[in-house]
């Protein structure tokens, strides 16, 4: 797994690549989030996905974890460009519903202008 980041005026955009999976997938994220949110580099994060290939329980784990501390934080995280895999475990976990999805990274860099 690895992760780019880049910013876009106050919002951290993160592109992943590769399997968001115990072992090195949540681990990546992990650290990207820590150095993004401890303390809060961003008014937002965005979370591409579109390279994600695979999302196990342990994946899961680290986005509703991160999640929950970017609201305590006050940074809004938002997912973007999710495979049909990704999207599909995220429907089984029952977690889809809670997040922000976009389909492209240009919606969700337009939803922090319009909240």
């Amino acid at each position: 797994m690895r992760a780019a980041v880049r910013f876009e005026d106050d919002v951290a955009v993160v592109a992943l690549d590769g399997d968001l999976v115990l072992g090195v997938g949540d681990e990546v994220l992990r650290e990207e989030m820590q150095r993004l949110l401890r303390p809060p580099q961003a008014k937002g994060v965005v979370l591409n996905l579109s390279q994600v290939g695979r999302l196990d329980s342990s994946g899961i784990g680290e986005l509703v974890s991160w999640w929950k501390e970017a609201q305590r934080e006050g940074v809004h995280l938002k997912l973007v460009r999710l495979g049909d895999k990704v999207r599909h475990t995220l429907q089984l976990s029952q977690i889809l519903p809670v997040l922000e999805v976009f389909e492209d990274e240009a919606s969700a860099l337009a939803s922090f202008s319009a909240s």
